[in-house]
């Protein structure tokens, strides 16, 4: 295993546990203040990053702030819908669900007239017959949690494919500072009008809040960038679809959460599904999802 690897099973690692930290924080912590500091402890911890990965790319300024905006906004509507439904799922049901973006991305890229091969229709009707045996209950029913995390990935989805489209003319670590930043002002809003924010809950949720606004953006971030430099796309998105496995083994190690069988076959299915979905073929021609600068 080359560094280069080892940077990006980190990363996995990472983003997979930031789950835990999201879920033990709603004790003590309304999810829209969680997700304002952990968005402002984001944007902080990214700046510097700027001196270390100096960009060279020409860009029109109205473009990034444009982006921004929009890329800020999914942003805020998938953590939201993300950190809400915390409160009523575990942390491995989260971090499968939130997963399934990676077989999502190219099913909606059919409206932007992305192309999707045989291989990658095997592996979303695998990761979705998945998401039923882990969500659906009795007479057609979801668990709200569930439901809550499924709608947050939907704008995962769509936060995805608007980033692939932004980085091809925007690099990529201003407009995350950018998009980051945006997403505060959002959070800090909702976080006023629902919630009554107080600095001893966030104190209490201190630890939670630096391991998901500074490990899981600014370090994550660094690490999946210095891995991607030397792995290909779909070798780096088969690495980073582990993330869900450790999200299911951070609730079990730190939060005692255990997955019933059906629930273990159901992780199952979107797993392999996302395997089937981004596994290296010869010549890929497929818009996937190869970062996710938002766990």
């Amino acid at each position: 295993m080359s560094i280069a690897h080892l940077f990006l099973w980190l990363t996995a690692i990472i983003w997979g546990f930031a789950f835990v930290a999201q879920s033990t924080a709603m004790d003590v912590i309304g999810p829209h203040t969680f997700n304002a500091v952990r968005f402002l402890l984001a944007t902080l911890s990214l700046i510097p990053l700027l001196f270390i990965f100096k960009s060279k790319q020409a860009y029109d300024m109205k473009g990034l702030i444009k982006g921004s905006l929009a890329a800020g906004t999914l942003l805020f509507c998938g953590f939201t819908f993300q950190q809400t439904g915390l409160l009523y799922t575990t942390a491995g049901n989260a971090g499968f669900i939130t997963s399934m973006y990676i077989v999502l991305v190219p099913l909606v890229g059919l409206l932007f007239k992305h192309a999707v091969d045989r291989l990658t229709w095997l592996g979303i009707a695998v990761a979705l017959a998945g998401f039923y045996v882990l969500t659906i209950g009795p007479n057609l029913t979801i668990n709200k949690g569930d439901a809550l995390e499924f709608a947050g990935t939907l704008f995962w989805t769509l936060h995805v494919l608007l980033i692939g489209f932004l980085s091809r003319s925007l690099p990529a670590l201003p407009l995350s500072i950018m998009q980051f930043a945006v997403a505060t002002v959002w959070a800090s809003l909702a976080a006023f009008a629902l919630e009554t924010p107080t600095l001893s809950g966030i104190e209490l949720a201190w630890w939670p809040l630096v391991y998901a606004g500074v490990a899981s953006s600014g370090i994550a971030f660094t690490l999946q960038t210095l891995g991607q430099r030397q792995v290909t796309p779909s070798t780096t998105a088969l690495i980073l679809s582990m993330e869900a496995v450790f999200a299911v083994i951070g609730g079990w190690l730190f939060m005692g959460e255990i997955l019933s069988d059906r629930a273990l076959f159901g992780c199952a299915l979107i797993f392999t599904g996302m395997i089937v979905s981004q596994w290296p073929r010869k010549e890929v021609a497929l818009t996937t999802a190869t970062t996710k600068e938002t766990s």
